[in-house]
């Protein structure tokens, strides 16, 4: 842990973990923790025996799933932008050469 860090408890299916976090990302850490957490309570569901390791693998499975299907959809958008931005600057284009 860096000098500039603080230590940082969060829990995960009842365990505590200490992580160190520079100051100004305290709260995104509290927030993808709870996140986490929640996943693997919903992964576990009510098999209170299921192995913790198997069931944040499992979570995070799903959340890196659900990460990647938002980049491709994100690059979808960003294209469709651009495309949209390169017919606008057509139109502009050519209503400043009609002058």
């Amino acid at each position: 842990m860096s000098a500039s860090n603080e230590a940082v408890s969060v829990h995960l299916l009842d365990r505590e973990y200490t992580v160190g976090v520079a100051p100004d990302e305290r709260e995104s850490l509290v927030a993808a923790a709870k996140l986490l957490d929640g996943r693997m309570r919903e992964v576990r569901g009510s098999n209170r025996m299921a192995a913790v390791d198997r069931v944040a693998v499992l979570a995070a499975l799903n959340l890196a799933h659900e990460l990647q299907q938002l980049r491709v959809e994100n690059a979808q958008r960003d294209g469709e932008i651009a495309r949209l931005l390169e017919d606008l600057q057509r139109k502009l284009d050519g209503l400043i050469d009609a002058r």
